[in-house]
């Protein structure tokens, strides 16, 4: 939850929601407990401000391996993620849309972000460090 609300705090625009453990769920790999974690999930995105449409909520078993890089046999029923969103490389946005079954496709499937190029540089900065026989240390990010 905490990362979600950092997640839009920071700026990012695209989300991908892994649901891991799925192998020690009861029973195993249970439709049940996916289809409740994604409810639960789908709500907190959106009362974070994110549209739920374009966030993609995958089951995932990072100890077997399971929907990471191959589709699972052990999920037969995950039907698989789609997100619907609104292009942020253009200058007139357009509809995007992306499916998959798997956490390496929905990686994939991130759109590349658009750079303000022909904007001023901007050095946002996070935290001002004094360091004796150094000085003072600005730290923060290049945008």
């Amino acid at each position: 939850r905490e990362h979600a609300l950092l997640a839009f705090t920071l700026g990012v625009k695209q989300l991908i929601v892994g649901v891991n453990k799925m192998d020690n769920t009861e029973p195993p790999y249970s439709e049940k407990r996916f289809n409740e974690i994604s409810k639960e999930i789908g709500t907190y995105v959106k009362k974070v401000g994110y549209n739920p449409k374009a966030v993609a909520i995958v089951p995932i078993s990072g100890w077997h391996g399971d929907n990471m890089l191959e589709e699972s046999s052990n999920m037969k029923w995950y039907k698989g993620w789609s997100v619907e969103s609104k292009t942020t490389t253009d200058k007139e946005p357009k509809e995007y849309k992306a499916s998959g079954k798997t956490l390496y496709e929905a990686l994939d499937a991130v759109q590349q972000p658009k750079r303000p190029v022909t904007l001023a540089l901007r050095l946002p900065l996070q935290d001002v460090y004094k360091i004796g026989g150094i000085g003072t240390v600005p730290v923060g990010r290049v945008e």
